[in-house]
């Protein structure tokens, strides 16, 4: 092909590896417009219309419309400006399909029924704001109110899930799960309970400066006695339940008695509630954090021994 040389649109079908019909949509929309015509009538192209018909092509593979590459083509918009526009509509169906992908997964996975997979849906096109004003009630009916809400702060941080702009699937499905949880009526009263609890330990304490709470102490204590392989009704284990039980009634101001043992057995049964641990590993998973270790041995072990030693 030369400047000068006009053609067929059989022949820049044979150029382009363009149908005749396609090339020809594109001419009656202007897109590619012919030079002239024949003698008889028939549309013929100079060189420029293979150029244009390369780029039309691909344009359209990469999704764009016809309007818009019209006026790509015809410079009347920058191809850069288009495929920045272009790139960020991508971005936004990704998630999208990323969230739809996520939801169909779960419903695979947990035979869920059709208003489960509707709420799942709808959880999951959440935006920010409705996530965080979501999560934010959650919190603040667990933590909302209570004498040391101070003390909580670092708590309700360490709760607060935070989806990435550009979340895994894997994570949509955590923070789908995650989001259920904070609905669930039942969940809320359970941490409520557990913060309640905390709350008391803190206003009845005469400790200053930072304390462990008592999930923390009885993991220190009875952790290393769980993997030494200690049996938690042995003579071995009361040094260990002494330490906890000794930090539990410093906490409350209390004597370390029997009652006390009672209450911290079932104070960490409260703790120990496998929701609270779901709740957890799922917000590893959506804030992309290192699975948390499970602390359900270790409080398990924990409130056999309390019990063996406060039996009537």
């Amino acid at each position: 092909m030369d400047g000068d040389t006009l053609y067929s649109i059989g022949e820049l079908a044979r150029r382009t590896g363009l149908t005749v019909k396609t090339i020809r949509f594109y001419s009656d929309r202007g897109i590619v417009a012919p030079t002239d015509r024949s003698p008889a009538g028939y549309r013929l192209y100079n060189i420029n219309a293979v150029a244009r018909l390369d780029l039309v092509r691909t344009l359209r593979e990469l999704g764009l419309d016809l309007p818009t590459i019209r006026k790509v083509v015809d410079r009347e918009l920058s191809l850069p400006e288009v495929a920045k526009a272009h790139a960020e509509a991508l971005a936004v169906h990704i998630r999208i399909l990323r969230l739809r992908h996520a939801v169909l997964t779960a419903v695979a996975e947990r035979g869920s029924t059709p208003e489960e997979t509707e709420l799942m849906h709808r959880l999951a096109q959440l935006s920010e704001d409705e996530r965080r004003r979501l999560i934010g009630d959650f919190l603040d009916a667990a933590f909302g109110g209570l004498d040391a809400a101070p003390a909580f702060a670092g708590v309700m941080r360490s709760m607060t899930p935070e989806l990435p702009d550009n979340p895994e699937a894997e994570q949509v499905q955590a923070w789908v799960e995650l989001a259920e949880m904070s609905l669930d009526p039942d969940f809320r009263a359970m941490v409520r309970r557990m913060a309640e609890d905390q709350a008391a330990e803190h206003a009845g304490s005469d400790m200053t400066g930072p304390r462990r709470d008592i999930a923390a102490a009885v993991r220190d204590q009875a952790g290393p006695a769980l993997t030494a392989g200690i049996d938690p009704a042995s003579p071995q284990a009361d040094a260990i339940v002494a330490a906890f039980t000794a930090h539990y009634a410093h906490l409350l101001g209390c004597p370390d008695d029997a009652e006390l043992r009672r209450r911290l057995a079932t104070r960490l049964e409260s703790v120990n509630d496998p929701r609270r641990e779901r709740y957890l590993q799922l917000l590893a998973v959506v804030n992309g954090w290192p699975a948390p270790e499970s602390l359900a041995p270790v409080f398990d072990w924990s409130v056999q021994a309390l019990r063996v030693r406060t039996q009537q």
